[in-house]
């Protein structure tokens, strides 16, 4: 008489299945864990590289770029489109995330930026650059309004920023948190780096997050840095 096998697993096969599955369990968690940082990497070179080339034009043109009143005096039309010069008041006025023909100074700030060979791009393009979770990188003096008016204050009135400031919109909360424990305080509603939830994409300027980062990696902020 012959008796069949029941073709189940060894227990030798089911260690090496489950080594298997945790080895690539780790490397997907390392993946998204390398992205995460490379994401807190490029959001910190996003804030220092403007914050670098927004000192380099004021010390080269005695001008603060957007603001710069001679700028289209300083390029031909070929390079920096006309009209496209500020009133040299000292502010910055427009949103960060002005959209449509360039007509405010937060518009103007990246064209003169490209005109100086200070950033990558066309001086003839208005548009902002991305960050990398593909949020805007803007700028504004306070709400971009002239007189400036107050944002991101913490709870109540002369508590918030209305000087120039360089805002990235669309990072996750962690990367949010990442950034401004290295550059600031790590408390999204004091310091010099502020955040606001984004309900929408690049949202308008309004008031700071309370509390504390919640750190998911899933809930989306707009966070803006004070020069």
């Amino acid at each position: 008489m012959r008796f069949n096998r029941n073709p189940g697993f060894t227990l030798i096969e089911i260690a090496i299945v489950l080594v298997i599955i945790g080895l690539l369990l780790g490397g997907v968690f390392k993946g998204q864990e390398m992205i995460t940082q490379g994401r807190i990497k490029s959001a910190i070179n996003d804030l220092s590289g403007i914050t670098a080339a927004y000192y380099a034009y004021l010390d080269r043109y005695k001008a603060l770029p957007g603001d710069d009143s001679q700028a289209n005096a300083r390029w031909p039309a070929s390079v920096l489109p006309a009209g496209a010069s500020g009133n040299s008041d000292g502010t910055i006025t427009g949103a960060y995330n002005a959209t449509g023909p360039a007509s405010v100074e937060s518009q103007y700030f990246w064209m003169h930026l490209r005109a100086a060979g200070l950033v990558t791009g066309s001086a003839a393009s208005a548009l902002q650059p991305l960050n990398a979770a593909g949020g805007i990188i803007g700028v504004e003096t306070g709400n971009g309004a002239n007189p400036p008016g107050e944002v991101l204050e913490t709870s109540s009135a002369g508590t918030g920023f209305t000087g120039f400031m360089i805002c990235s919109s669309g990072l996750s909360d962690r990367v949010a948190a990442a950034v401004d424990r290295q550059l600031d305080d790590g408390i999204p509603n004091t310091g010099s780096i502020r955040a606001q939830l984004t309900a929408t994409p690049d949202p308008i300027q309004t008031t700071a997050m309370s509390g504390t980062y919640t750190d998911t990696g899933t809930t989306l902020v707009t966070i803006c840095k004070a020069l």
